[in-house]
């Protein structure tokens, strides 16, 4: 019986692969080290970190922190969504956000949030007021754009990408599901991701699963516009050994759990170069899709950073991970 799944794409790996051996731009296994570490105060439950036209960033972490405000000198002015503390021995009442996966902010400092705790995305007003909530079933992603738009990912839907309206109605939906298993749960798990929106209003959808790690880019129809994708030799191991496991989840009962390929990625505002975490390794792609770099992250002591989040700023990066919280890295693509 011929496996389900598409075929390793050889070509792309000699391509790359002769890359890395010639004379091309390829940095591999380059180790780039953190400034500092901002947001001292965020470490466990981080989720997402964003920033505002206003210049503040906007940081989630779930439960305990909600969403943290902090100015552009990276002190903190408020937060929101956790639930108020309440003298010991008294039920706190219900927090404004149950988990929340992910957040955006708009051009107005409107704050939303993907709400897998109460299956909800919510919006507040940047005092934190909360404006409406509209009902999700278990979302885990989600990008502002414009004219009141956001886009939205969630373990339940049929494509890729949802878009809903300013009145909370789904208007449109896009992206075509990879066809990687036979059985339906397992194929669906396997196209979980996030998104993400550049100024143009381009969605950008990263496949946590997928073996080679990719990020797809769509124009504001919807349209499959570029893509972005590791097919390296650095990758083959590890997209070899997923494939196996697939292989292995195909005739199991449970539900699947396999470890993720692609933890987190960024687009930069300017450019539209995407920059890939896959756990330890950061990989620099163009806004053509051609790799560029490839690093090996670590925070200013030396310790391995596994990037969960991953702003992209004009001079530097803002990569962070559950526990250790969200540190600075200088742009090495500046250096020279």
């Amino acid at each position: 019986m011929q496996s389900p799944l598409r075929p390793f794409r050889l070509a792309a790996v000699l391509l790359c692969l002769g890359s890395v051996l010639g004379a091309g731009a390829s940095e591999v296994d380059e180790q780039l080290m953190a400034k500092r570490r901002v947001f001292a105060e965020i470490g466990a439950g981080l989720r997402a970190v964003r920033r505002g036209t206003n210049g503040n960033y906007y940081v989630l972490a779930s439960p305990a922190v909600g969403v943290a405000i902090f100015d552009p000198q990276l002190k903190r002015i408020s937060r929101i969504g956790a639930a108020p503390e309440v003298p010991s021995g008294e039920k706190p009442p219900r927090a404004p956000i149950g988990f929340g996966e992910d957040c955006d902010v708009d051009a107005k400092g409107n704050i939303y949030v993907a709400d897998r705790g109460y299956n909800v995305v919510a919006e507040f007003a940047p005092d934190g007021k909360l404006l409406r909530t509209f009902p999700v079933n278990a979302p885990t992603s989600l990008a502002v754009l414009s004219n009141d738009e956001i886009a939205l990912t969630s373990l339940q839907q049929r494509t890729l990408v949802a878009v809903y309206g300013a009145n909370g109605k789904l208007i449109r939906e896009f992206g075509e599901p990879e066809s990687l298993s036979t059985r339906p749960e397992l194929d669906r798990y396997l196209n979980l991701g996030r998104v993400a929106a550049d100024a143009e209003g381009q969605v950008y959808f990263g496949f946590t699963y997928l073996p080679e790690p990719t990020v797809r880019q769509f124009d504001r129809g919807g349209y499959t516009a570029q893509t972005f994708e590791f097919t390296g030799v650095d990758a083959f191991a590890e997209a070899q050994a997923l494939r196996k496991e697939i292989e292995r989840e195909e005739t199991r009962k449970e539900p699947p759990f396999l470890r993720p390929i692609l933890t987190a990625f960024g687009v930069d505002p300017v450019n539209g170069d995407v920059w890939m975490g896959l756990h330890n390794t950061l990989v620099h792609f163009d806004k053509e899709g051609i790799r560029r770099s490839e690093y090996q992250i670590y925070t200013p002591n030396g310790t391995r950073l596994e990037a969960s989040v991953i702003l992209v700023e004009e001079e530097r990066l803002l990569i962070g991970t559950d526990p250790l919280g969200v540190y600075e890295f200088p742009r090495p693509d500046r250096r020279h």
